[in-house]
């Protein structure tokens, strides 16, 4: 099986943005977009987006497509402290073609090495990533 499992590189302009992303200064919520470019079977940016929700994140995605997203977010913990976690979300939303997940799976842990990030979450549908979605996983770090 493992034969078969393509791990796809990650295109170096993409490597250098997710460098410069881990050390932003804003404090805004963002977001980098990522997706897998059959043809070459690298790892390239699709998007970035600056100041965004999650519910608008989510409507950015494609229905049936995977995605890889690296996403900055403001988290407002209970006791008042403000920290700003670097979240890689793996969407792999049912009714996806198989070798497409089977991609983009291969690849994951490759982007989340090269990303240097530790908090990492899959979903299955679209409809999971909301803040409240991202503050329970978030709360397993706290």
């Amino acid at each position: 099986m493992s034969d078969s499992l393509v791990v796809c590189e990650v295109d170096e302009s993409l490597k250098a943005k997710l460098k410069k992303f881990r050390f932003r200064k804003e404090t805004n919520n963002a977001a980098i977009l990522m997706k897998i470019d059959k043809e070459t079977q690298m790892v390239i940016l699709e998007e970035e987006y600056d100041d965004i929700t999650l519910d608008d994140l989510r409507n950015e995605l494609p229905e049936r497509q995977p995605r890889f997203i690296v996403y900055s977010y403001k988290y407002a913990h209970t006791d008042g402290r403000v920290s700003y976690p670097l979240c890689f979300i793996f969407c792999s939303p049912v009714g996806c073609k198989p070798e497409q997940q089977m991609m983009y799976a291969g690849s994951k842990n490759r982007l989340v090495q090269i990303a240097e990030l530790t908090k990492v979450f899959e979903t299955r549908t679209t409809d999971d990533l909301s803040e409240e979605w991202l503050k329970e996983k978030l709360a397993f770090f706290t």
